[in-house]
């Protein structure tokens, strides 16, 4: 019976049977199996993982970097990626199967940031491709080395170490650098050449590149800068000057940067040091030959000798030449004199001046054209406070706004004159310290303050120019040349009579100066001050101010004094009832002693007798007496 049933299997006698063969095996869809490989054939492989089926493989997932095909008979990791397809056959597949076994190896290797090791195989946009042992990473390109890499071609499809920057598994993304392998293992290699190395150690070593700055040179191993500053104690334009790549060269190490591991080197510091001794060699004064070996804004670089430079200020460089740059006074390799002006060993610098060498012109100047000579030349520059006249070729005077005309504003002066015109100036002021030189228009012609003879307190006759509100604008002096303005309030002595509208262009007035400044070019002229003035003289004459009389009281004893007159004479001018009486008695009977300047005025112009109207009392006096005795 059991025969019959072992040779006619049921159905679930053969779902036992199939199940009894998968037993022990995990054949979960997604895993990595085993298998063995059956037959190699036509660019496939054919494993064996236990399943109903066979699963096929191309041959190319088995030839990669690093890896050989398999032979028959060889046991191999397959991805099961599906246990039966459409066809019935197994879905398996290598490349997957050693992703995933590389991803697992490559996070251990992530966490622990350890180097992994890989191939270049391909470049991408931005970088490369690297095979990870299965798994794909990006190189990026500025990862590739230490230094910018032109060819990248022998590094291809040759392992070696990579440092995983960045892993994300679900979208499949590592991020690799080549550089940072380079730069840790340079590091160490650094770290133990630095040690061996001291300052002050003099090595050789070899150029390897040159920049504007400086060079850097191969010490074994390890590189130095030589700063350009540091290859001569001569200036240095460029460092392809004094060294060239490949050049080996002798240098000191000055200084090592623990923490920065940077070497700076020099190769002027194995020389003698030209500055020793420099200030007995170089005394402060003496005057040297030097050649111009460099022009900067601020002045110009004189070598002494090679080694010692020393700085020429643009202040320094001539007397007269003023804010111009130092490339229009002297040019490069030119050889002039200078004179020591400063030396600072320890700071190692010299300080020069050209213009030293030279005499000063400013003091030849003061000789030439002493204080108070007339001197001629073009006018330069006409500015907002002044004229600038070229004296000599190289030096200006200046014309202040205030020294060009008497009578005229400095803006109404300087409008007379041009750019290029020819003047004659007297010499004012010249002060060699400040180099300035003050000059004078107007000087050339006399004050006419000085050459009024207008003295504070005199009388004087003036003529009305002008009529205002304030008061009233008048002329006097030779030719009427000098003007002044009586106030308002200086116009009489009796308000009612202080106004302007009384007088006319024209008219022809007495004043009295009550003030002089020359400072300011003004003369104060007042007609109430010479009516007091004459008021005060008529009583001291004629009365007393103690004895309360007014000065009609006074001028009318006075009048009375000179005899009786008729009732009609009475209401004559006293120069009228005075010219009568001296013809029926003769001039000798006229008192001129008792009578007024204005009265003395009246009977010299009635009797044709020449007097100074601005002249004192006395003199109009004696001047009437020796008219009327004629």
């Amino acid at each position: 019976m059991s025969d019959v049933q072992t040779s006619s299997p049921s159905r679930d006698d053969f779902a036992a049977m199939l199940e009894a063969s998968f037993a022990g095996q995990d054949l979960a869809e997604g895993t990595v199996v085993k298998g063995r490989v059956t037959a190699v054939e036509n660019d496939f492989v054919t494993v064996d993982v236990g399943l109903k089926t066979e699963g096929r493989i191309p041959l190319r997932e088995f030839t990669g970097p690093g890896s050989t095909a398999p032979s028959v008979g060889d046991d191999v990791e397959v991805y099961l990626e599906r246990i039966e397809n459409a066809l019935g056959d197994a879905v398996i597949s290598r490349d997957k199967a050693r992703r995933e076994e590389s991803w697992d190896r490559l996070e251990k290797a992530f966490d622990k940031k350890e180097p992994v090791n890989g191939a270049i195989v391909g470049r991408v946009k931005g970088g490369f491709t690297v095979d990870l042992g299965g798994a794909s990473a990006f190189l990026p390109g500025s990862q590739v080395d230490i230094r910018p890499v032109r060819d990248v071609g022998p590094l291809m499809n040759i392992e070696q170490p990579f440092a995983i920057l960045k892993m994300d598994r679900p979208r499949g993304n590592i991020v690799v650098s080549r550089r940072a392998v380079l730069e840790e293992s340079r590091a160490e290699q650094r770290a133990e050449l630095v040690g061996q190395l001291a300052e002050g150690e003099a090595r050789e070593g070899v150029v390897k590149n040159i920049t504007d700055y400086g060079a850097f040179v191969d010490l074994g191993g390890i590189d130095g800068l030589l700063h350009v500053t540091d290859m001569s104690w001569s200036r240095v334009g460029h460092p392809s000057e004094v060294v060239e790549v490949g050049q080996t060269v002798k240098v000191q190490i000055i200084r090592i940067n623990p923490e920065t591991q940077r070497i700076s080197l020099g190769m002027k510091q194995l020389m003698s040091d030209p500055w020793e001794g420099i200030a007995a060699k170089y005394p402060v004064n003496a005057t040297f030959k030097g050649r111009v070996t460099n022009i900067a804004e601020y002045g110009a670089f004189v070598e002494l000798e090679p080694g010692v430079e020393g700085l020429v200020h643009v202040s320094e460089m001539s007397w007269t030449k003023k804010n111009v740059h130092p490339g229009k006074i002297v040019s490069t390799s030119e050889e002039v004199d200078v004179m020591v002006l400063d030396v600072d060993s320890e700071k190692r610098r010299i300080s020069l001046g050209i213009k030293q060498t030279q005499r000063n012109p400013w003091d030849m100047l003061a000789e030439k054209h002493p204080i108070g000579s007339t001197v001629e030349g073009e006018i330069k520059n006409i500015t907002e406070f002044g004229l600038f006249v070229g004296i000599d070729d190289e030096i200006d005077g200046m014309v202040h706004l205030s020294d060009i005309d008497w009578n005229k504003s400095g803006d109404a002066a300087v409008a007379d004159y041009n750019k290029g015109d020819i003047v004659k100036a007297k010499v004012l002021d010249i002060d060699v310290d400040k180099e300035r030189v003050s000059l004078g228009i107007k000087q050339l012609a006399g004050d006419p303050m000085d050459d009024s003879g207008v003295r504070k307190g005199q009388t004087i006759t003036v003529t009305v120019s002008e009529i205002t509100s304030g008061g009233i604008e008048v002329t006097f002096g030779d030719d009427s040349g000098m003007k002044s303005f009586i106030r308002k309030s200086d116009l009489s002595r009796d308000r009612d009579e202080q106004r302007p509208e009384r007088f006319a262009v024209g008219d022809k007035i007495d004043a009295k100066v009550t003030n002089i400044d020359k400072g300011s070019r003004r003369v104060s002229l007042s007609i109430k001050a010479l009516q007091i003035a004459e008021e005060k003289e008529a009583v001291e004459q004629y009365g007393s101010s103690d004895s309360g009389a007014s000065l009609g009281d006074i001028l009318g004893a006075a009048l009375k004094q000179q005899g009786d007159a008729e009732p009609a004479e009475a209401k004559k001018p006293a120069a009228k009832k005075a010219e009568a009486k001296a013809e029926d008695a003769g001039d000798d009977a006229v008192d001129f002693d008792k009578m007024t300047k204005a009265q003395l005025v009246e009977y010299a112009e009635a009797n044709g007798i020449d007097i100074v109207k601005s002249a004192k009392v006395a003199e109009v006096r004696e001047a009437v007496k020796a008219g009327a005795g004629k």
